[in-house]
Order: C-alpha cells, then structure tokens, then sequence
C-alpha cells in the first residue's frame, strides 16, 4: 500500500480503503494532539474528543462569546483549516472509487455521523476491487447473511426492522443501564445506525425504492421504542421527545442506505459493513462514557405583571398556598409541576420548600432583599417527571441527576399605578446530548412551571 503524498492533495482520482483508512487516522492523531497543544500552551484550555462538537465545553455560548473565546475559536479553526481541506478531497475520491454520489461529502461535516460514515467508507471495496461475476454453477454466489433474509419485499422489510430492532434494544440497554450515559451515541448515531442498517438489509436481495427504504429505516426506530416501553426501560414521555429527532436520523441514515443498496455488488459487503456498525455503536458509547463532557449551565427567566404592589406580592413569592390541579395535559402525562411553597425561617440562610407532584425542591435563601429579590440555591431535586407506562412505575435512570436545578430567584420590580413586574428565574443543567436538542425540551416545560407558580401567585396577590 502506497501513498503519494502529493497526491493527497489533489481533487481528481480515486482512492482506495486502505489509504483512506490510514491517512485519516493519522491525520486526526496529529490534528487532535497539535489541538491539545494549543490550547493548553496558548490559552491554558483543556481539550479532549467532546470539544469538537461543544468547543467551549458549555453548548449555547456560541452566541455570546467573550473576546478571549471567540480568539481561541479563530485559532482553532485556522488550525484546522488544512486538515478539513484534507478530509474532504480524500472523502470525495473516496466516493468516487466506491461509486457513490460526491454530494454525501457533508456527513464530513455532521458531528457523530461523520465517524460511522468514515468507517462505512473504510470497509466498502472501491468499484475496481469488486467481483460480482456468478459462481461456477452460473448463480450469483449468496452469503450466509442472505440466506437468513427473505427475497420477497415484505418479508425482507420485516426481517430488517426486526433485527435491527433488537440490536438496537441490546445498544440502548447497554448504555443506558450499564454505562448510564444519554449522549450523542444514544440519541444520535444510534437511530442514524438503524435507519443505515435497516436499508441496507432490506435491499439485500434486490433494489428498493427510496420511500420504502425511508419507511423501513423510520419503522425500525419506532419498534425500538415501542420496545422500549414494553420491557420498561424508558416511559412514553421522553419517548415522545426523542421521536422527532430519532426518525429525522434514520432517515439520514435510510438515504445512505438506500444509495449503498442500489449498488450491484451491495450483497458482498454488507455483513462486513454491519459487523462494523455493531461493533462500532458499543465502543462509542464507551468512549463516551469515559469523556463525557461537563453539562452546561441554562437560565430560563419568564415574567409577568401582576395588579399589585411589591410587599403585597413578595409575601406570596416567599411562600405560597396550595395551587389548583393542573389543567394542561403536559402535567396530566406525567410531568412534574409545583404544588405549594413552605419556608422554614428568615432572611438569608431560611430554608425554602416548593412541593412538587414528585417532591420537594430544598432551597437555602441566599439574597433576601425584601421587597425586590429572593434568590436561593437549589440543593435537593426531585425527579424531573413521573413516566407514563403500562406498568405501575418505572425507573429509568434519566430520571435522576440527568435534569438538576441549581439555583433560582425572584426579581420584582415596581411598575405604575401600583403594580409589579415579576421575574422568575431558574438555572439548571442536564446531561443529555445533544444538549441544543434536550434544552429546547427543558426550557419549554420550565417556562410553564414558572408559569403555573406566577399566575397563582397574581391571584393571591391581587386578592
């Protein structure tokens, strides 16, 4: 196996798997250590395999970067300009040897994705390679992996999704169970894995067309769900929540499927293909586990004015008496929501007590400004939700320090004519990835909790 370095370089040509193998690993050797390098000697920076998807280590900072970050970032991608320059002219020939569309160069581009499809290009033979004569007999040759999957449409649709549910199952408990980890592995290569597998298999045997390949990849993820919720491990709720973003990457992954299927020597490489996948997905989520990066911290405000003055409205910011049942259907399926408030004391060091549906929330008083500001620290959180399932209860461990408040206040603020403007914060932080994903989740059901406490408070104030 030669490599020409100067041909590295160069748009045209193709290349075969084992220098696209090779010269990819090394080069994100040498590109990750000269990162770290950077970082530590220049701006005394820790870097690790996470800070190339959360870069300052806190998703959601992007967009309000301080000077000393946003030069780090421009230092980091100057660096990494020649590499991504690399990475792309080497995965382009290497589309081209194995005969696949150059558009698929952005999964280059997709954090996570880009690692499998890396490994999905390291297995398939270049075009040249390939023997896809018949056997002696005059029969094209069929691997063991074939005889198992029916030729019929139908039947190879639901061995696909079958399989691959399973082996998904088996992932999904793996990391959820033994690693304890909801990050990027889980909820994002995994579906993108099983949409990818799903496809392939379905089309071992002959051609699909692409919408019956969307839908096996589609059908794939929601059995694992369904699954999932039969043998308790997860409830229907954060199911609900990680649908939409679970079958838009099984379809990613159908698309890529459904191209290497339509190949005519796609049959020969498959079990090679998946065995990579299968083995993949389990050292992903290990690595993950053992670099998982630090949550990031959230604050969510919500206001509203209240036909009150600020005494009159910070006896019940303090402490508050029983809220009504909850109407909104979110809290009915099993979302966590607020109940009362109790106070044990005064002033700064009182202990704070709001009851929630799933316990109680112990919060220390730190800043007692009356009547302006109550803020306190958070040091006792109950679980987040109550999953809706067919069983009496489940406990899966998401539930449990993976959503955590640590702090929260009050600010009012006299308005005219007698009334208050009044603020409520939270700042919280979770470990489930992606991070962008889950806080959109969070903030939502945040913002109606605030939203609960607030009008009710309206209403006692305004008497």
């Amino acid at each position: 196996m030669r490599i020409q370095l100067a041909d590295l370089w160069r748009w045209e040509g193709t290349m075969n798997r084992g220098p696209y193998a090779l010269v990819g690993m090394v080069g994100f050797a040498i590109k990750h250590n000269l990162d770290r390098v950077l970082a530590a000697l220049v701006f005394h920076r820790r870097w690790n395999i996470f800070n190339y998807w959360i870069p300052l280590g806190q998703a959601g900072r992007i967009t309000s970067l301080s000077r000393l970050d946003a030069t780090f970032l421009a230092a980091m991608l100057v660096l990494a300009l020649p590499f991504i320059s690399l990475g792309v002219v080497l995965t382009l020939k290497r589309l081209r040897s194995v005969g696949l569309p150059a558009w698929l160069v952005v999964f280059f581009f997709l954090p996570v994705l880009n690692l499998f499809f890396f490994a999905v290009l390291c297995v398939l033979p270049s075009w040249a390679n390939v023997d896809t004569g018949p056997s002696s007999n005059g029969e094209r040759r069929e691997t063991l992996l074939g005889r198992f999957i029916p030729h019929s449409a139908a039947g190879s649709a639901a061995m696909a999704i079958v399989l691959t549910s399973i082996a998904g199952l088996a992932v999904t408990l793996l990391g959820t169970t033994v690693l304890k980890t909801y990050g990027w592995g889980l909820f994002v290569a995994l579906p993108f894995c099983l949409g990818l597998a799903s496809a392939v298999l379905y089309g071992y045997h002959k051609p699909r067309t692409f919408g019956s390949c969307l839908a096996v990849s589609c059908l794939s993820t929601l059995l694992l769900g369904a699954a999932l919720l039969a043998v308790a491990l997860e409830g229907a709720i954060c199911l609900a929540m990680a649908a939409p973003i679970a079958c838009l990457l099984a379809a990613m992954g159908g698309s890529l499927g459904y191209l290497l299927q339509r190949r005519p020597h796609s049959p020969a490489q498959s079990p090679a293909m998946l065995s990579v996948l299968v083995l993949l997905m389990p050292a992903y989520l290990g690595v993950e586990r053992t670099a998982v990066p630090e949550p990031p911290l959230y604050a969510v405000s919500t206001p509203i004015e209240i036909d009150a003055p600020p005494e009159a409205v910070w006896r019940q910011v303090v402490a508050f008496a029983q809220i009504p049942e909850p109407e909104e259907w979110f809290f009915r399926a099993g979302i966590a929501y607020p109940i009362r408030a109790e106070i044990r004391g005064q002033d700064v060091g009182a202990e704070r007590r709001c009851i929630f549906s799933t316990g109680a929330f112990v919060e220390p008083i730190e800043i007692w400004d009356e009547p302006r500001l109550l803020r306190f620290s958070v040091t006792s959180n109950p679980a987040p939700m109550q999953e809706w399932t067919p069983y009496s209860r489940v406990e899966p461990p998401h539930l449990h320090g993976f959503l955590v408040s640590e702090g929260g206040q009050f600010l009012l603020t006299p308005l005219a004519g007698g009334r208050t403007r009044l603020e409520g914060t939270t700042w919280y932080r979770h470990s489930m990835w992606p991070a962008a994903y889950w806080r959109v989740w969070s903030d939502f059901i945040i913002h109606r909790i605030h939203l609960r406490v607030l009008r009710h408070i309206a209403r006692l104030a305004a008497g």
